[in-house]
Parts: structure tokens; sequence; C-alpha cells
């Protein structure tokens, strides 16, 4: 294929081109902003959100204002930007706190079920984890060595956690402390790379269960929970974002779900919320993620939320997720 008919990454490629676009100063951002039409009522206050936030960060959220690329839509303030950028940053942390109990849950279900099966210290044993592989790229994957790795990165530290020192200060034998205290060393990545690499399905299954998963699909929900936390962890937008990583369908729940008009876009932050949502529904079920996710979206009434995947009806209007069982 020519080089200039390649197709890379969503763009058609017609060949490499040098990058001569100069560095603006912010009076050049706000007269480029101006010059596509954004009203800017105040340029200072305006410059001092291009100093915190930057030009190029912020110009992600103009996109839902343009119906012609680089020309905004009539009435366009730059308040509009920066709620649209605020509403962003409040979905983070409203997801960013679902994760962190999950994490929490994930982990005391890993520690209590496979302790029951294989003892106190299952964490050392390398026969219940899949052997090496070499995954695409060609890097050999060894979850086993990996954790064992990071345990003794631990017990070797200065200043090891609390529980790290005050096991390594009385017992010598084994050398690793029990999994309910090295396990708690694990970010929810490598929970999810620890739960992949168990090589019995009976060891998944009981843990999936108790999220009301087949533990399939709970390989691929904690897998987008990394994908998603690393976002927000970075602070990058997530609202209207196309997701890399897609959290499977669920198909055959055992509690109430979203109806099937509602699930077949995987790719948008709406799903995710769903996932999050009946994950927590096993981990939490007083939890407050519609409330919370009410209350963000009453507040911001202006806001597209359409870019967040919530399908629409035949007429146009959005289907109102709050009437779906998992939310009802």
């Amino acid at each position: 294929m020519p080089l200039n008919d390649a197709h890379l990454g969503g763009f058609f490629f017609l060949g490499f081109m040098k990058y001569t676009k100069p560095p603006l100063t912010y009076d050049q951002q706000i007269a480029l902003l101006q010059s596509r039409g954004l009203t800017i009522a105040d340029p200072i206050h305006a410059t001092r959100y291009l100093e915190r936030i930057s030009y190029y960060r912020l110009s992600a959220y103009a996109l839902p204002f343009q119906a012609t690329k680089d020309t905004f839509n009539d009435g366009t303030s730059f308040s509009d930007l920066l709620h649209l950028y605020a509403f962003d940053r409040e979905l983070r942390l409203l997801i960013m706190d679902a994760i962190e109990r999950l994490e929490v849950a994930v982990r005391a279900q890993m520690i209590y079920q496979l302790a029951h099966r294989y003892g106190s210290h299952w964490v050392d044993e390398k026969g219940i984890f899949k052997p090496p592989y070499t995954d695409k790229s060609g890097k050999v994957v060894d979850v086993y060595q990996e954790t064992q790795t990071l345990i003794q990165d631990q017990l070797a530290a200065k200043s090891p956690e609390v529980f790290i020192k005050h096991y390594r200060s009385i017992y010598n034998d084994p050398v690793n402390p029990p999994s309910w205290m090295s396990v708690e060393l694990l970010t929810i990545g490598q929970l999810s790379r620890m739960f992949s690499a168990l090589k019995e399905n009976e060891d998944r299954r009981g843990i999936a269960e108790f999220f009301g998963l087949h533990h399939h699909v709970l390989v691929s929900w904690l897998h987008a929970l990394t994908y998603v936390r690393n976002i927000c962890a970075h602070h990058s937008r997530l609202w209207n974002r196309a997701f890399a990583v897609k959290p499977d369908l669920l198909l055959r729940p055992n509690r109430p779900w979203i109806t099937a008009d509602m699930r077949d876009n995987n790719d948008r932050c709406y799903y995710f919320l769903c996932t999050l949502k009946y994950l927590l529904d096993a981990a939490n079920p007083g939890n407050h993620l519609r409330a919370g996710l009410e209350k963000l979206m009453d507040d911001n009434p202006k806001i597209p939320i359409q870019f967040m995947g919530i399908p629409s009806k035949p007429d146009g209007g959005l289907i109102h997720w709050q009437t779906e069982p998992l939310w009802a």
C-alpha cells in the first residue's frame, strides 16, 4: 500500500510533515480563541485559567461547542468550557471514590477465597498461577514473579509499611508475610493482573460470584477499572472519551442490570458507570453512586451529557437512565 494511503489510528496518513507551530503567549491564545468565535468577557480572568490549566488541555473541551472544526457555535463562552472542565473533574472524583471502594472489596475477596483454598501464604504458591508467557509486544509476563519482587522490595525498604515492619521483627519463616498483609501492597492494576493470572477457573469463579459475574467478565471489568483509574489519576478527560479498554458486555446478569437498548455502547463513560454500579451493589449495597451522579448532572444542566454515551431515543432525546433496573 502506498504510504499516503495508509490509515493510522483513525486518521488518513498523507505523508510526514515538519511540525512548525510556535508556542503562543497567553495573549495570543486568547486572541486565537476569540478569532474562532469564542466569547471571552474578561480576558484577564481567562488568562489566569490558561496559566493553571493550559490551552491544550482546555481545548479538548471545546469540541462539543464546534459544529464546524475550529469555529465555535454562536453564543459559546469561555465559561462554557470551564464549566465542562469542572464537570469532568467532578466526574473523575466520583469515579475514583467508587474505584477505591471496589479495590478494597476485590482485595478482600481474593485474600479470603484463596487463603481458604491454599492457606495463609497462597501468594507464594507458584503453582496456582499461570506460567510465564510472551505477550503481543514480545515482553515476557510473569505475574507470580512480579508479585514476589514487589513483596521483596517492600520487605527491603527503609521505611516499610507498619505491618510489614512488625512481621519482619517477629517472624523469619516464611520470609514473606501472609496474604492478608502482602496483598495489601498491591494496586488495583496488580490485583487485576493477579486475578487474570490465576490458573484454575475455580479460583477465579468464587471471587467473581461474590460480584454476581462470570469470571471471564470480571477479568475484563477489572482491566477496565485499572484503565479508567489511570485516566483519573492523570487528570485526563473522561466525560467524552472513547475507551481504548472496553469492559465486556454483561449478557447474563445475576442482579438488576440495564436493558438491551442501553448496553450496546460499551466504549463510553456511561457503560463504565453501569459496571461500577453493578460491582458496588455487591461490595457496598448502600452506595450513593446514583445520588452522586444525579447531583452532578443537576448541578450542571447545560453540560452535553450525551457525549458520555447515554443512548438516545428515536426522537433524539436521551433515555432516562435513572429508570433502568440497575439504577432504579
